[in-house]
């Protein structure tokens, strides 16, 4: 088993700059990826190689486009990308991380126990249930809304807005983590993401100049659905 998965030299001072004085947790939570997360088939074996570049760093970045105490959720968290890798990086948040598979929501909740992010709570479920649920004010699953919806490798931008922005605060966001085609789905999916109730989609990029490959991001606001 791996004992410590630390950040390469190469990308010591992103890390830092990243979790600060939270870099340790950090550290723990790379290693749980790359000993039980492997395991259970959340990561690929030859993702161990690369966890700080393309994954925690990768999400870790996205916490400037947060505001301060704000509340958030992940949906489709997996693996905690980006849920878990936020809420190291911003002690502030309260994050609640969505998934609907066992395995993975087991996971979840051990590596937030594992960790001691006791700002963190896990839900089995699908987003559209939720939000669905939410809305009539019942089940016990059901989530509050949240400031932000953070999403990475979950969906396509037209299902990914009629899944999360019910999830979001009138004025809220989704924050969807996406690749170089991201301007692309923009264009595809422009008209969809207007009617489930979305403003203008805009394409942002975190961490330029910290990282060798920033990290593309979808923005859409929440304004109301249009017919």
């Amino acid at each position: 088993m791996v004992s410590v998965v630390e950040p390469p030299p190469e990308l010591r001072a992103a890390a830092v700059r990243c979790f600060g004085d939270r870099l340790p947790i950090a550290v723990r939570f790379a290693e749980l990826l790359a000993t039980d997360g492997v395991v259970r088939g959340l990561i690929g074996p030859r993702e161990s190689d690369r966890l700080w570049e393309r994954h925690l760093l990768n999400c870790a970045v996205v916490a400037d486009l947060i505001g301060p105490s704000a509340s958030v959720i992940d949906v489709g968290s997996g693996a905690g990308l980006p849920g878990i890798v936020l809420a190291v990086a911003r002690a502030d948040l309260t994050m609640v991380l969505v998934e609907p598979m066992a395995r993975r929501s087991a996971f979840l909740a051990e590596a937030v126990e594992a960790l001691g992010l006791d700002h963190v709570t896990v839900v089995r479920g699908r987003a559209e249930e939720l939000a669905r649920r939410g809305r009539k004010g019942a089940g016990p699953a059901s989530v509050a809304p949240a400031d932000v919806v953070t999403a990475r490798a979950v969906a396509p931008l037209d299902r990914l807005a009629a899944w999360c922005l019910p999830l979001a605060v009138d004025g809220g966001r989704i924050l969807a983590l996406k690749g170089e085609s991201a301007s692309e789905e923009v264009a595809a999916h422009h008209a969809a993401v207007l009617r489930a109730g979305g403003g203008e989609p805009v394409v942002r990029h975190c961490g330029e100049g910290l990282l060798p490959t920033p990290t593309t991001v979808v923005e859409v606001v929440r304004q109301g659905r249009r017919r």
